[in-house]
């Protein structure tokens, strides 16, 4: 009886997980379909999921009407280099925090954290001021400043929380065998908690990839990624729903493949101790 209860618990759950999942896909497939859709098509009252007429024009139009390679390429240089800095920077903070605790660090902790709950838009003027000022407006490097900083929160709470896992002995006996702050870190930390780093980076990487508000607002051309490129198909014409669907595809295909092929290393390092 208990065989079966716990068989049937196991269904049930595995049921509610793929509901749960096809209703956080449903959007990507229906934008995906609306890619290869005409336009009179996707405006339709009573549009058809699989059944009309499939066709590529969109994807021609997309790519005949912006530079798609250099959007693209904007948006490698920025959130990776972002996600790099970040992580040179948030290292020795974590390592900090975790092993070299002080009274303050928890607050320390917690004010970095509340920086995460303002509003972009609060911080919009000065910011936008500042760029204006030191002429970071519509280049790459300004947009990786800004993806560093308003990233660095998360990666200092997850590298903080990998580190944490580590026991303390290994590095006091590190200590021992005469290992300096550098060797350390680099030759005893790193390599036990390169799983959490690695999933850190990734997920930097995934969120500044996806940064719409200051890509739109810092930008205008030069160094605008793909998130500019799906917003150009936004008009006070109207919306036209099949490119930007099929500009939306072009744009999360990439990120899609990393995580894709990364998942194994982004589930290991959040199980490491960053999720509880």
């Amino acid at each position: 009886m208990a065989m079966n209860s716990s068989n049937k618990s196991k269904v049930i759950y595995t049921l509610v997980a793929w509901c749960v999942s096809g209703l956080i896909f449903f959007p990507i497939l229906w934008t995906l379909l609306t890619s290869f859709k005409t336009e009179a098509e996707a405006i339709s009252a009573s549009p058809s999921l699989f059944m009309f007429e499939w066709t590529l024009e969109n994807y021609f139009d997309v790519l005949s009407r912006s530079p798609y390679f250099a959007h693209f390429w904007n948006s490698v240089v920025i959130s990776v280099g972002a996600s790099l800095i970040g992580l040179l920077i948030a290292v020795p903070a974590a390592w900090s925090m975790a092993f070299v605790q002080t009274k303050r660090t928890k607050n320390l902790l917690m004010w970095m954290l509340s920086t995460k709950m303002l509003p972009p838009v609060g911080v919009l003027i000065p910011i936008y001021l500042l760029f204006r000022d030191f002429g970071l407006l519509d280049t790459k490097l300004g947009l990786v400043i800004v993806m560093t900083l308003i990233n660095l929160p998360i990666m200092v709470w997850m590298l903080y929380t990998y580190f944490r896992e580590i026991p303390h002995e290994i590095l006091e006996a590190a200590r021992m065998d005469g290992a300096g702050i550098k060797e350390e870190i680099f030759h005893v930390l790193l390599p036990i908690a390169l799983p959490g780093i690695a999933s850190t980076l990734l997920l930097n990487v995934i969120l500044a990839w996806n940064e719409a508000f200051w890509t739109l607002i810092l930008t205008a051309a030069n160094a605008a990624p793909l998130t500019a490129f799906i917003a150009s198909y936004s008009s006070p014409e109207g919306l036209f729903y099949a490119k930007l669907s099929a500009a939306s595809v072009m744009a999360i295909v990439p990120i899609l493949i990393l995580g894709w092929f990364s998942q194994k290393q982004l589930v290991r390092g959040l199980s490491f101790g960053a999720v509880k």
